[in-house]
C-alpha cells in the first residue's frame, strides 16, 4: 500500500482513532507516507493507538486527547496547536455509556458533532484541502421498501421523528449527520471541499492492541461468537444486512477519497459483495477444521434471499480505482486476526 508521489504526502488529522475503521485508515495513511494526527479520548488509548503500528511509522503518527468528540469547537484547539493539516478524515461517534434519551443522548451529538467538525475546520485550519467523512450505508438503504440496485444516489428514508424509536435511533442519526454534512458545505461554501464514505458491514483483521474480545467492532461480533462457540446451537438470522465490505478496502477508499481530486463532492458506496450467517460458518468450517465443533451445524439453513437487493459500486471503482476483497479471504484473516490476539480463547493451531 506504500505511495511514493510525494506530492500525495501531507499532515491529516483523523477522529476517533481507537476505532476499527480509523485504525486501519491511520494504517493506510502512514503507509502512504502522510502524518497523522489522532484524536482519542483519554492518554491511555492515545498511546495504545500508537503503539499499535509499525515502530517505523510511529514518528509520524501522534494524538490529541478530546474526551466528546461531539461537543461544539471540540477539535478547536488540535487544529490551533498543530497547524498546517492538509485533510482531515471524521470517523468517530458520539460516545454514551448510558443513552436516556434517544434523540438528546445520540443523535443531537451525532448531528451537532458532524458539524462542529467542518465549522471548526472552516473557522481554524484554513489549509484543509478536502474533509472526508465516514458514514453508513445506513444512510443509503431503506429496509421499508429496498431498491432493486442501491447506488449512491439512494437514500434512506429516515427523518427526525424516527429517532425517537431506540431501534432507529442510529440509523437515522447516519442520515441526518450526513445530509447535515453535505448542507454545511452548500451554504457556508468553505474552502475545503466534502466526501464520503458509506460502507456497510465491514469486517477484516481486527485492531492490533484490541484490549478484549468484547471491544471489538459490532459487524466482527458474530464471526467472533461463532469462533467462541456462542452459535454452536443454533445459527441466528442474517438480516437485515446481507452486504459485507472487508475493512482494508475502506481504509484504501477514505485514502482515495481524500487524494483523488474528482472525489470531492462525491459520496461512496463501499461494498464487497453479499453473504449470510451460514456462508460465514461454512467459510470458516473449510479453512479452520479445527473449529468445526465450534460452529452451527453444518446443515443450518441458510437464509441469504433469493431476492435480495443488489449494488452497484461501478462509481468507487471508476472514481477511487477500488479492487474489493472476496468474502473468502475477509472471513479467513478475520478470524485469523483474532485467534492472534491471545485473548482468552483455548489454544489451536497457528497458521501462516
Amino acid at each position: 500500500m506504500g505511495n511514493n508521489d510525494k506530492r500525495s504526502n501531507g499532515k491529516v488529522l483523523v477522529t476517533g482513532g481507537s476505532g476499527f475503521i480509523a485504525s486501519h485508515v491511520i494504517d493506510v495513511l502512514l503507509d502512504a507516507g502522510f502524518e497523522v494526527v489522532t484524536t482519542a479520548r483519554s492518554d491511555e488509548k492515545g498511546t495504545r493507538i500508537v503503539e499499535s503500528v509499525e515502530p517505523t511509522h510511529r514518528q509520524k503518527l501522534s494524538y490529541v486527547v478530546i474526551d466528546d468528540i461531539g461537543k461544539d469547537g471540540a477539535i478547536d484547539a488540535a487544529l490551533e496547536t498543530q497547524p498546517p493539516f492538509d485533510y482531515v478524515v471524521h470517523t468517530a461517534s458520539p460516545y454514551h455509556l448510558n443513552v436516556q434519551d434517544p434523540v438528546k443522548d445520540f443523535l443531537d451529538p451525532a448531528i451537532k458533532g458532524t458539524k462542529g467538525i467542518l465549522k471548526s475546520v472552516k473557522a481554524h485550519a484554513p489549509s484543509v484541502k478536502r474533509v472526508v467523512i465516514t458514514s453508513s450505508s445506513a444512510a443509503i438503504i431503506n429496509p421499508l421498501h429496498h431498491a432493486k440496485v442501491y447506488d449512491e444516489t439512494c437514500w434512506a428514508p429516515w427523518t427526525i421523528e424516527d429517532a425517537s424509536d431506540p431501534q432507529k435511533t442510529y440509523i437515522t442519526s447516519k442520515v441526518l449527520s450526513e445530509k447535515a454534512a453535505w448542507a454545511f458545505v452548500e451554504t457556508e461554501k468553505p474552502k475545503f471541499d466534502l466526501a464520503v464514505i458509506n460502507c456497510t458491514f465491514t469486517y477484516g483483521p481486527v485492531q492490533r492492541n484490541l484490549s478484549s474480545l468484547d471491544a471489538m467492532n459490532t459487524s466482527n461480533q458474530r464471526i467472533r461468537d461463532m469462533v467462541l462457540g456462542k452459535m454452536k446451537e443454533r445459527l441466528p438470522p442474517t438480516a437485515p444486512v446481507f452486504t459485507f465490505v472487508d475493512v482494508r478496502d475502506v481504509a484504501i477508499a477514505h485514502l482515495k477519497a481524500m487524494t483523488v481530486p474528482e472525489a470531492g463532492g462525491n459520496r461512496f458506496y463501499i461494498v464487497g459483495g453479499h453473504f449470510s450467517n451460514k456462508k460465514i460458518a461454512d467459510v470458516i468450517r473449510k479453512v479452520f477444521p479445527e473449529l468445526a465443533g465450534r460452529l452451527p451445524p453444518a446443515d443450518a439453513q441458510d437464509d441469504f434471499p433469493d431476492d435480495v437487493y443488489g449494488f452497484d459500486t461501478s462509481k468507487s471503482r471508476r472514481v477511487l480505482g477500488l479492487e474489493y476483497t472476496g468474502f473468502e479471504k475477509s472471513v479467513k484473516d478475520t478470524v485469523q486476526s483474532i485467534l492472534d490476539l491471545d485473548l482468552g480463547l483455548q489454544p489451536l493451531k497457528r497458521r501462516n
